[in-house]
């Protein structure tokens, strides 16, 4: 199992992200990832290339709607050739409000439009690294102009890998069928990937004719460890808020729900709407939370989360929750690959 960590994009500090990068990679992560929230995803990762030699580089994630074919392509062309071969798209939709509210873009039939972006970037790599003519068509996207002078030719490394986030059984399905990976929800419990993820994954490799074999499962996985009780608490008291926090957003109640708790999710919503975070946190029982996020020492934690996912992801990703003693952390990841 790959283990890969994230980015810490709060201050974009330029030099942060430099070191963060080097710290990752030394320590032994597979892969780094940066996610589009208050800053842009992309340009974290142009510094991590320059500064690593190793380390898998990704978007987790870039929101694909907020961009079209063509500028999604060409940024991922020029960090797959810089990072020589590193990169990983990894895209999500967002949701309804954010798209037309916040990027004033257009939001219809999510998964079919998503589908149909990675094809019509895989039909402009193609063009680029094949030579083949760009004719695309779509329902949502159109590209048929490609002059020499726009045409950046065969990257010498390929076209990057592609990874789209889902927890909907449609978008999953569109993953297999059109993608290289899966990033499943943190949200995603054992219970729910095992009976509603992967069944849809199945169904998308199978319309495209795949193997399971060629695809990645990645999940960033909830883990609460700690070296004292204080820190274990300190640490549980946080994931409680953030699986609270995921469990107020309508788009995420059929996990709630293929557990019984369904009926939580619109008290979730009615505090998130009144700022009360704290208080949605303490909603989230011990139950919940050893549903939803590994709980145990770090020494522990390879263990349990190869008896919940060994058998079904292929990289985890988590931001380390154990930092006080990088050796026995060091520890931790080599434990995850080993198994």
């Amino acid at each position: 199992m790959k283990v890969d960590g994230g980015f810490g994009l709060g201050s974009f500090d330029f030099d942060a992200i430099g070191r963060s990068a080097k710290e990752l990679e030394s320590v032994g992560y597979d892969g780094a990832w940066s996610a589009e929230t208050s800053h842009d995803p992309f340009f974290p990762l142009l510094i991590a290339a320059e500064r690593t030699e190793r380390i898998e580089l990704g978007t987790g994630i870039a929101v694909a709607f907020a961009r079209n074919p063509m500028t999604l392509a060409n940024i991922a062309n020029d960090l797959q050739a810089f990072s020589k071969g590193r990169f990983l798209l990894g895209l999500g939709s967002q949701i309804k409000p954010h798209i037309e509210k916040r990027f004033s873009m257009p939001w219809s039939h999510p998964a079919a439009r998503m589908r149909e972006l990675v094809l019509a970037m895989r039909a402009i790599w193609d063009c680029w690294n094949n030579g083949s003519k760009l004719e695309f068509r779509g329902e949502y996207y159109t590209h048929t102009l490609m002059t020499p002078f726009f045409n950046p030719g065969p990257n010498p490394y390929g076209p990057p890998r592609v990874f789209l986030a889902a927890v909907g059984d449609r978008m999953t399905e569109v993953a297999g069928e059109v993608a290289d990976g899966l990033l499943a929800h943190a949200f995603t419990t054992e219970r729910y990937l095992r009976e509603v993820s992967l069944p849809a994954l199945e169904r998308g490799l199978a319309t495209a004719n795949r193997k399971r074999s060629e695809f990645e499962i990645s999940c960033p996985c909830f883990v609460v460890t700690g070296a004292t009780e204080e820190e274990m608490a300190k640490a549980a008291d946080g994931v409680r808020q953030q699986i609270a926090f995921y469990g107020s957003t309508p788009a995420y109640r059929g996990v709630l729900e293929l557990h019984g708790w369904g009926a939580l999710q619109d008290e979730l919503n009615a505090l998130s709407k009144q700022g009360e975070w704290v208080e949605m946190g303490s909603l989230i029982d011990d139950e919940m939370l050893h549903t939803f996020a590994v709980v145990g020492e770090p020494e522990e934690i390879p263990k349990l989360l190869l008896a919940r996912y060994g058998d079904v992801m292929d990289r985890v990703n988590f931001y380390a929750p154990y930092r006080s003693d990088p050796e026995r952390w060091a520890a931790v990841l080599d434990g995850l690959r080993a198994g």
